[in-house]
């Protein structure tokens, strides 16, 4: 009996390599995926490195692609690499100059911050360079060839039916605490940097006169956050909000868009992002957000139409806006329906992937 063999790459027809060097699950994988879902519909794609691949027959290897120097496209046409990491760039680097593959390399720069010397050194040597929303455009030490704005999966981040149904059936929460109407939440590690401080403080506060509302905070908490968190539960105890302000802990990741459409609020108030895509997947849930000036938050949020944006690290601010927020829950229900049709309209990952695709093939 012969064996079907594995990971069968007809490499005269790849067209676009994707970069995967990083193991870890990151923000820049879970982003990579979302929008792999929709290229490969759209051109011949394969991604080099296995990492978190729901699919490894779209893998190939290093060798892989430097043995396409010998398959060459049809004549005059270039081959793209698309990097999201430094590594990348460096692997793109090594396979068309001393592999001699016909590559055109794009790297996507999402980090809002001046890069090291010889990061700059090798963004120079890209063929293009796309910035993922205007901040991060700024921080580039030369001007981007495209703005492409991540997006999301609309399909599934979805507004539940019945919000209020849908927190209450949730089973986050322990079984004996209070049962409120609502959630509101944050979401994210659990430490100083992502603001949960100031999310946690603005609760302690704003709860006390709004019974309907639970908070809770879902995230992963490492041991050097520890006494960070015991800080802050202290706090809420003392409040006596044990009940209503809740830390929920790391959940299965396949569980949280789930989480999201039953919310009424999600908070992000990170002191930096690269894009942030939580506040994307809020919206597309049909949850009003209250967000601070981070990433591509600013640029994306409709002030006082799908919710508020805050500056950073400003408690005073957060406060005022979640007890506003908390104040009005028709104008909230409105809010969370306005940012499902913003994201519908210009945030979803297929419009990602076809302006991605389309920049592409003008470079072939």
């Amino acid at each position: 009996m012969v064996q079907k063999e594995k990971n069968v790459v007809n490499e005269h027809e790849v067209e676009l390599i994707i970069g995967n060097s990083n193991s870890n699950f990151s923000g820049v994988t879970s982003t990579m995926l979302q929008v792999l879902s929709h290229e490969q519909s759209l051109i011949n794609l394969r991604v080099m490195g296995k990492h978190h691949l729901p699919d490894e027959s779209l893998s190939i290897s290093f060798w892989q692609v430097a043995s396409l120097a010998r398959k060459p496209l049809s004549a005059g046409k270039f081959r793209i690499f698309h990097a999201r990491r430094v590594d990348e760039m460096i692997q793109a680097l090594i396979l068309k100059h001393i592999f001699r593959v016909k590559l055109k390399i794009v790297f996507s720069s999402a980090a809002q911050r001046y890069r090291s010397g010889f990061t700059l050194w090798l963004t120079d040597r890209m063929d293009a360079v796309l910035a993922m929303c205007k901040a991060s455009a700024s921080y580039l030490h030369r001007k981007p060839d495209a703005i492409i704005y991540h997006g999301v999966k609309t399909d599934v981040y979805l507004p539940a039916t019945d919000k209020e149904q849908a927190w209450q059936s949730l089973g986050l929460l322990p079984v004996d605490a209070v049962k409120a109407k609502k959630g509101i939440a944050i979401l994210g590690r659990v430490r100083k940097q992502k603001g949960v401080h100031l999310f946690v403080e603005s609760c302690i506060e704003t709860l006390k006169d709004k019974p309907d509302y639970t908070a809770v905070i879902v995230g992963s908490i490492s041991s050097s956050n520890e006494a960070f968190v015991k800080e802050l539960q202290d706090k809420v105890a003392q409040a006596g909000l044990s009940e209503r302000i809740v830390f929920a802990g790391e959940q299965n990741f396949a569980d949280i868009p789930k989480i999201f459409s039953s919310l009424s609020l999600v908070v992000a108030l990170s002191e930096n992002e690269g894009f942030g895509l939580t506040i994307l997947e809020a919206m597309s849930s049909g949850a009003a957000v209250l967000a601070s000036e981070a990433g591509a938050w600013p640029e994306v949020v409709r002030q006082g139409v799908d919710g508020y944006v805050v500056p950073i690290n400003d408690l005073t601010a957060v406060t005022e806006k979640m007890s506003l927020l908390l104040a009005d829950e028709e104008k909230l229900t409105k809010m969370g329906r306005a940012g499902r049709e913003r994201v519908l309209e210009h945030y979803s990952v297929e419009r990602e992937a076809k302006e991605l695709v389309t920049f592409f093939r003008g470079l072939m």
